[in-house]
C-alpha cells in the first residue's frame, strides 16, 4: 500500500465510507492516509449505535461495509473482561479505531513452528476514545482485551484485504489453529446464532472452545 492523498475529514462514519471506498478503489492505498482518516473521524454515538450489539458472553463482530470487497468495515464490542485470543490477520492491513472505552493490545513474537514453548510479549498498549492502532503480520501477533469489569468498550476496524480465516495461538505452547471469523450482525441485523456460534467460540474463548471439541468427539454418537 501507498500512494499519495490529500486529507480529508469526514464529518460521520457515512463520509468515512464513502471516502474509504474512494481510497481501496485504487491500485494503490497509502497506510499512513488510511490511518490519518479513521483518526480524524470523530466517534459519535449516532453514527454506529445500530452496529452496537453486544453478547454477555463474547465479544461480536458486526459488519458494517463490505467495501466492495476490497476490505471490510466491522464495529467490535467488549463487553466487561471479555477479550480476543492470540491472533494473526492472514496477511492483511488492520486498523483499529476506539469508539467507546478503552481496550488493551498485547502484542506477540511469532512462535517456532517446532516444540513447545511460551509465547514472548513484546509489548502492551492501551488506547483510548478516537485513538487508532494498525498491525500487519510482519509487525507480529496481537490480543485485544477490554480489561475494565465496570465499562465496555467499542471499536471500528477496517481489514484490507478481507479475510474469514486466522490463525489462533496458545500462549503457553505457542500451538497455533486455524479459525472462521463469522459476523455476529450485518448491517445491524442479527446472524442465525448457529451459524456463529461455534467460530466465535474458538477465537474469542479458545479455551472453552478446545473443551467443547473434546465433549463432542467423546459424545458423538448422542449428537444430531
Amino acid at each position: 500500500m501507498n500512494g499519495k492523498d490529500s486529507k480529508i475529514v469526514p464529518e460521520d462514519l457515512d463520509a468515512l465510507i464513502t471516502e474509504l471506498h474512494r481510497v481501496f478503489s485504487e491500485d494503490c492505498v497509502n497506510v499512513e492516509y488510511v490511518h490519518a482518516l479513521m483518526t480524524s473521524y470523530k466517534s459519535n454515538p449516532d453514527d454506529w449505535r445500530k452496529f452496537a450489539k453486544f453478547d454477555p458472553h463474547r465479544y461480536t463482530r458486526n459488519l458494517v461495509n463490505s467495501g466492495n470487497g476490497k476490505f471490510n468495515l466491522i464495529v467490535l464490542c467488549w463487553g466487561e473482561g471479555q477479550g480476543s485470543s492470540i491472533h494473526s490477520h492472514s496477511d492483511s492491513h488492520c486498523f483499529m479505531k476506539i469508539l467507546d472505552g478503552e481496550l488493551q493490545e498485547s502484542m506477540f513474537e511469532w512462535p517456532d513452528k517446532e516444540g513447545e514453548k511460551e509465547m514472548t510479549n513484546t509489548q502492551i498498549n492501551t488506547y483510548k476514545k478516537d485513538e487508532v492502532a494498525y498491525i500487519n503480520d510482519s509487525l507480529g501477533l496481537h490480543r485485544v482485551e477490554n480489561v475494565s469489569h465496570t465499562n465496555s468498550a467499542i471499536s471500528l476496524h477496517l481489514y484490507s484485504p478481507p479475510f474469514d480465516l486466522c490463525e489462533c495461538f496458545d500462549q503457553r505452547t505457542g500451538h497455533r489453529s486455524q479459525s472462521k471469523v463469522t459476523f455476529w450482525s450485518i448491517n445491524g441485523e442479527k446472524t442465525p446464532f448457529r451459524k456463529c456460534a461455534k467460530a466465535y467460540d474458538e477465537i474469542a474463548q479458545p479455551e472453552k472452545a478446545s473443551e467443547a471439541k473434546e465433549n463432542t468427539a467423546e459424545n458423538a454418537s448422542t449428537c444430531n
